[in-house]
């Protein structure tokens, strides 16, 4: 067992600011979701800006976990989150002169995401460092939660907000939130002592640590790689919901029917967040996946706002679960010295998905909304349908891999969660 002194109070002051950051990329990616749609039309063309943020993301995520081991986390952080406004300054410039064109938004959100790459494997393993075994479960609650908050906060504000103002009020809100967060993240450093950091051996071996973390259990890899499948059909319905919804409505009610969808997660977020997960890990995570696809075929079968609510807060309410599963079954597998860069790698992995979804969801809704002569909102939704049929499909054949189902019982000398 981890023999560590409990900082959940910390922990609790890091996670508000990232909570606060969360808020402020929403505002920002809603944003300019609406201004890119009402400009082209063309669900490609908001696909093609999704694409742009995400690319950085998940080509130096690698990198970005070894530094996370040989370096101080919370100064990763710091920096991370303080130069990834540079992109969204830029943006504001180009708005403040006359508009921004999609090249010049894609830019802006490519800088942003460089700098941004730099935090997430750093977050991840600092909750290791934070945090005793017991308490990994609820962090992880609490850290969905506020991954939630671009979709459950963040939506109704910036819909009420672009009906009385621009975006360029959202990016202005967005810029301030990062002098918050990387405030939050000075007194963390502060207060606690520098952990001892592995600088041992050359930079490419650190990244082959991080490989041989996740290959040393084949259920690990199997899971990342299933993950991977995962995340291009979530990623699907990630890029197309908001084309749907503005191809027969405005941007206050699709701000509205985004909060109140992203409710599920706040409710499943809290639950787990108390209670946590104790066992059955695989089991509750394909069950939690099936019903996530299910949910989102359901999502894309009509134009009523009220039952659109009603798929998406269900779809939601799914999530918390099955990210919950993936922690912990990743989590408890992983040395601690490997926690950076084995996070690295298994976002690089697992996130692959989401560049075939970016890449082709978009130009495939505006291809089948102008083929059925139907439009792009609903060559959108028959894509989201297929896609969560897939999804739940591909969710069936998890609880069959017996190396999945051994990550259940970590190796010797690993903690083992007790709640």
């Amino acid at each position: 067992m981890k023999d560590q002194k409990s900082n959940f109070g910390k922990f609790l002051l890091l996670w508000s600011g990232e909570l606060i950051s969360s808020i402020g990329g929403g505002l920002t990616s809603f944003g300019l979701g609406v201004y890119v749609f009402a400009s082209t039309g063309s669900a490609a063309s908001m696909s093609l800006i999704t694409l742009f943020g995400f690319l950085p993301t998940l080509m130096l995520s690698v990198p970005a976990g070894v530094l996370a081991d040989r370096y101080d986390r919370r100064l990763l952080m710091m920096a991370g989150d303080g130069f990834s406004a540079l992109g969204v300054i830029f943006i504001l410039i180009c708005m403040m002169n006359g508009g921004a064109s999609v090249p010049q938004i894609c830019a802006g959100v490519f800088i942003s995401a460089v700098f941004s790459s730099l935090l997430e494997p750093s977050f991840r393993a600092t909750i290791t460092d934070l945090l005793t075994g017991e308490e990994y479960s609820k962090a992880s609650g609490l850290v969905s939660l506020a991954g939630s908050a671009r979709y459950l906060i963040s939506p109704v504000i910036a819909g009420f907000l672009l009906s009385v103002a621009d975006i360029k009020l959202l990016l202005i809100i967005d810029i301030c939130t990062f002098i918050i967060t990387v405030s939050a993240a000075a007194v963390v450093k502060k207060s606690i002592s520098v952990r001892k950091t592995d600088t041992g051996g050359s930079f490419l071996e650190s990244m082959k640590g991080g490989w041989k973390a996740i290959t040393d259990r084949k259920g690990i890899l199997m899971l990342v790689i299933v993950s991977s499948v995962i995340s291009m059909f979530m990623g699907m319905f990630q890029i197309l919901a908001e084309p749907m919804i503005l191809s027969f409505s405005d941007a206050a009610t699709l701000g509205t029917a985004e909060t109140i969808c992203a409710c599920g997660m706040l409710v499943s977020g809290i639950v787990i967040g108390i209670k946590g997960i104790k066992k059955n890990y695989v089991t509750i995570l394909s069950a939690a996946l099936v019903l996530s696809g299910l949910f989102m075929t359901g999502f894309g079968l009509t134009e009523h706002i009220t039952t659109i609510c009603i798929f998406g807060f269900m779809f939601f309410a799914a999530l918390p679960f099955a990210n919950n599963c993936l922690d912990y079954l990743a989590r408890t597998n992983i040395p601690d010295e490997l926690q950076g860069r084995a996070w690295g790698m298994i976002g690089f992995i697992s996130q692959l998905g989401y560049v075939i979804a970016y890449s082709v969801s978009g130009a495939a809704a505006d291809t089948i909304g102008s083929i059925t002569g139907t439009g792009v909102g609903r060559g959108a939704a028959i894509v989201i349908c297929a896609a969560g049929l897939f999804l739940a499909a591909a969710a069936l054949c998890l609880p069959a891999s017996g190396s999945i189902r051994a990550l259940e019982k970590p190796p010797a000398g690993r903690a083992v969660l007790k709640l």
